[in-house]
């Protein structure tokens, strides 16, 4: 399975394109600030054709180009429903710090919305994902699962978005933050994961679960029992 993506905008947010080997279909996810040109680009340079966009959680830095992408190709956008709001109102995620960035710019929902609820399992383009309910971050953060091919045999992938980072965790100082309840949601949903699960986070570099058990300084003490 291919798996591939690129930090865009001023946020730097990963947004990432997964597609079988040798389909035409393909999934996106995240899509945030100034991700339509580049994306576009090389959905027309593979020949790929996305079927729906998947979002980790509400925040506009993750969410910026989801109307537009969703009206070019006439798809559906998942979200959770607690951070669906988010999605026409983005101010109320974030306070008023990005106001000024925001301009005078405005958003609405896409055509299509489709709500996650913790434990979904969707087929897209080919490609099985398992949702998990991942509050703390955001009330509406989810972990996407799916599994991809190696030259060692299959591989689980996690998509943590604002979740988990390599070497950190999301911020819990916005509306609906809950330091202690992400911490839960990580030793539930994600500690409990095969070390050699990969961890494909909304910021930064790659990681692993095993690599994030055994480094990460915040998730000392905790384990899947939390």
């Amino acid at each position: 399975m291919l798996v591939t993506g690129f930090p865009a905008g001023a946020f730097q947010t990963n947004c990432y394109i997964l597609a079988q080997d040798d389909a035409t279909e393909c999934v996106v996810v995240d899509p945030g600030q100034e991700a339509t040109e580049p994306l576009v680009e090389f959905l027309d340079k593979t020949g790929l054709t996305p079927t729906a966009v998947l979002l980790t959680h509400g925040h506009l830095d993750h969410t910026w180009s989801v109307a537009p992408v969703c009206a070019k190709y006439s798809i559906p956008a998942y979200i959770h429903p607690e951070d669906r709001y988010m999605l026409s109102d983005p101010l109320r995620g974030t306070g008023a710090a990005l106001a000024a960035m925001i301009g005078d710019a405005t958003f609405t929902e896409p055509a299509e919305v489709i709500e996650l609820a913790d434990g979904d399992v969707l087929e897209l383009a080919g490609i099985r994902f398992e949702v998990d309910h991942t509050p703390g971050h955001t009330q509406g953060s989810v972990v996407l699962r799916t599994m991809a091919a190696t030259e060692d045999g299959p591989v689980q992938v996690a998509l943590t978005g604002d979740t988990l980072f390599a070497g950190s965790i999301g911020r819990t100082d916005l509306p609906g933050g809950d330091h202690e309840q992400l911490l839960r949601s990580i030793a539930a949903k994600l500690l409990v994961l095969g070390d050699d699960t990969a961890v494909l986070p909304g910021h930064g570099g790659a990681s692993s679960i095993g690599q994030e058990r055994a480094s990460n300084p915040f998730l000392v003490g905790l384990d899947g029992s939390r």
